[in-house]
């Protein structure tokens, strides 16, 4: 472990600010709540006692070694534990079997199964907690190595000297004992842990499937013009590199020679490629099309948009604040305070109690211990989260974490793409008109004929039209295109142009009047327009555009009852987005919008103290989705984009959007009751066990009332947080 020198440390524990914790380019792991402490290899900080994280801009190699061990403590723990829960609770169950729990073999058995789970499966707890202790940073961990510690403890020494204890206690076999309460403490814990590790390993894959979108080579052209494949490391500056068709553009740069049409969908989120020619921008990482492509690298490396896009999804993933962290800071004072009622009760029982004054100390120290143990405060937040999120799959809604639900009772500001999320992300022919005295159908028909030769989405748009009305396509015979223009071919004999205004007007095909008025009017709805010329005359006009979802409107008006308030971020025409905006009610339209600019636009409303979702479904929006307070992936976008985002609708309808906040602030509400239960039950529960009530009534609470309040109080949580299985989502 290395460690640099660091002015403070940002733990949740004190409810400090979190700071963006930025590791060394080369290290494996690092810490994201203290600057500076770094690792080759996994563990825990030398400073808070939390897990290191794996740094996501280092490719993994192998496998993830915290996340085996946690899974073999976890398995092996709760192997251990279900007989010792079984023999603890035999006296709940009828006949003889109820005497199994005070019978000596059963008190041995459990002392033999729980003692390797204590120390052995729940030894990193104990190891964080003992660091925390001598660190001043106490959390989680310190609760439960006191918990676990003081119910192991009392319960070995109740076994193996039972004569310490007043006659009182000890009955029949032997004062009682609560390794079951150790035991059932860390394999719950445990299994959080487990789960925490694994939705880390998911952001890092999410990275690395980013990572992956850069080829491995490059075609480098030499000055003398031979070409040959190098590693994608040697590539320079000023290099020349050939992009074959169906290839991914290797580095940023322009276009020198060819042009071709390229999907950039990845960067833009937009399905429709964009036409390249002599001295256009490429991007690295998006596919080219069916033309070769030479081009010249501007920016390699780091520099590139791909690895821009990484880097920001990364430094926003950093930036968290888990639900937990409000147990971390009340443990801060329980834990001391549960410590030093402890140490009180033992001093005061020492001196002013009756005799034996050290037995009875010690029981009662012990009981403030025990009853303080932290299953009710521990239960309280992973309970709800783990009902919440069960119920959210239920409704179509995958939670990958606890922050997520904690942000979404907030969201003030809803900022979501177009394509894919409002609307369906498929081109869809929805306008069509052919000229007097020509067919529909037969224009149609032929049309389709000469666009099936396109490997374009518009003309798949268009063929999918025809074959929705059962046209059967004939051959097409002298097929051309124009890249950035259109296509022509010959059908049964008549010659075609399907293309842009311009286009046709070049090849001496003038627009009529009332043709031109129509396609203003659908360009004005967000269409993209195509013109029709049979023969050298205009022949009938086709609008594209990409159906609004039959749910964005409903969603819309959900939203915005619940005080959201909506803004669209896409990198679209603005015509598009306007339209789309104005149908939906959309509050805020942003277009022709950028990665870089979406997570600015994130950036700034967190500025002015908003709490933000981003919604998304494409590679580009991926950065915004990680900065937003919870960013939220339709299921039917990339797997990126669903891997970025701690929320996914699977169904990707919009709807689910309100259905996750009204199951949030339903959660919320759930663990701010579990914890306010946990607290007085501490607060009523400690003094009455450190013998409050004994100068007054003569009562003392023995260790096994003790236990059995604390078994109640789980039993409490439980109960409650399974109410959420029943919420209303609208």
């Amino acid at each position: 472990m290395k460690k640099k020198t660091a002015s403070s440390c940002c733990c949740h524990c004190h409810g400090e600010p979190i700071e963006k914790v930025v590791p060394s380019a080369n290290a494996a792991y690092f810490c994201p709540m203290c600057p500076g402490v770094e690792s080759d290899v996994p563990g825990d900080c030398p400073m808070c006692g939390m897990a290191l994280e794996r740094n996501p801009l280092v490719r993994a190699t192998g496998t993830d070694k915290e996340l085996e061990s946690m899974t073999r403590r976890f398995w092996i723990g709760a192997v251990l534990t279900l007989p010792v829960f079984i023999l603890a609770m035999a006296h709940l169950l009828p006949g003889s079997i109820s005497h199994w729990a005070e019978a000596p073999w059963s008190r041995w058995t459990q002392f033999v199964l729980a003692t390797p789970v204590v120390f052995w499966c729940g030894w990193p707890f104990l190891v964080r907690g003992a660091r925390s202790l001598g660190t001043g940073r106490w959390n989680m961990f310190t609760l439960i190595m006191l918990g676990v510690g003081a119910a192991w403890i009392f319960s070995a020494v109740a076994l193996l000297a039972p004569q310490w204890f007043p006659e009182a206690l000890r009955g029949m076999h032997g004062p009682p004992v609560y390794f079951e309460a150790a035991a059932v403490i860390v394999v719950l814990v445990l299994f959080g842990q487990m789960l925490e590790i694994r939705a880390r390993s998911r952001t890092s894959a999410a990275l690395e499937g980013l990572l992956e979108l850069a080829p491995q080579t490059a075609l480098r052209i030499a000055e003398d013009g031979a070409e040959a494949d190098v590693p994608l490391s040697e590539v320079q500056v000023g290099n020349r590199l050939r992009v074959r068709p169906g290839a991914r553009v290797p580095v940023d740069g322009r276009v020198m020679e060819g042009s071709s049409s390229v999907d950039e969908s990845m960067l833009t989120g937009e399905s429709l490629p964009v036409e390249k020619q002599v001295g256009a921008a490429l991007t690295a990482g998006t596919m080219n099309g069916t033309g070769s492509l030479i081009m010249e690298a501007e920016k390699i490396g780091a520099d590139t948009m791909l690895a821009r896009i990484v880097q920001l999804v990364a430094d926003a993933q950093r930036s968290r604040a888990p639900v937990q962290a409000l147990v971390d800071r009340a443990a801060a004072w329980f834990v001391p305070i549960v410590a030093v009622i402890a140490v009180v009760t033992f001093g005061l029982w020492y001196w002013l109690g009756p005799e034996p004054r050290l037995v009875f100390a010690l029981v009662n120290a012990v009981a403030v211990l025990i009853i303080a143990c932290p299953c009710a405060l521990g239960l309280a937040t992973p309970m709800s989260i783990m009902v919440g999120i069960g119920r959210g799959a239920q409704e179509g809604i995958l939670l990958r974490g606890a922050e997520a639900l904690q942000h979404l009772e907030k969201v003030t500001h809803l900022i979501c793409d177009k394509t894919g999320t409002l609307t369906e992300g498929r081109p869809q022919m929805v306008d069509y008109f052919s000229q007097p005295g020509i067919p529909a159908d037969d224009l149609l028909r032929d049309i389709a004929a000469v666009e099936q030769a396109s490997e374009h989405p518009v003309a798949s748009a268009i063929v999918a039209a025809a074959k929705a009305r059962d046209l059967v396509l004939p051959s097409v015979a002298d097929f051309s295109a124009t890249v950035g223009h259109g296509v022509s071919g010959t059908v049964s004999g008549k010659a075609y142009h399907i293309g842009t205004q311009y286009w046709l007007e070049e090849k001496g095909i003038a627009p009529m009047p009332e043709l031109a008025e129509m396609a203003t009017q659908w360009q004005s709805a967000g269409r993209t327009v195509l013109w029709i010329a049979q023969e050298g005359v205009l022949a009938g006009v086709i609008g594209i555009a990409d159906p609004i979802k039959e749910t964005s409107a409903e969603a819309v008006k959900q939203l915005h009852s619940m005080g959201v308030k909506l803004i669209m971020a896409t990198g679209d025409h603005p015509a598009t987005a306007k339209a789309v905006a104005k149908l939906l009610g959309i509050d805020e339209v942003h277009a022709g919008v950028l990665p870089e600019q979406k997570i600015d636009k994130v950036r700034a409303l967190q500025a002015k103290g908003k709490i933000v979702a981003m919604a998304g479904d494409g590679i580009n929006d991926a950065p915004a989705l990680a900065q937003a307070d919870v960013g939220i992936a339709m299921g039917t976008g990339t797997d990126v984009a669903m891997e970025s985002a701690p929320v996914v609708l699977v169904k990707g309808d919009l709807r689910g959007i309100a259905k996750a906040i009204r199951l949030s602030r339903a959660t919320m509400s759930n663990i701010r009751q579990n914890l306010l239960f946990a607290f007085l039950y501490n607060a009523l529960g400690v003094p009455i066990a450190a013998g409050a009530l004994y100068p007054v009534f003569g009562v003392l609470l023995s260790p096994m009332i003790a236990g059995a309040a604390m078994s109640f109080s789980s039993l409490s949580v439980v109960a409650n947080a399974l109410r959420l299985r029943k919420a209303a989502l609208g």
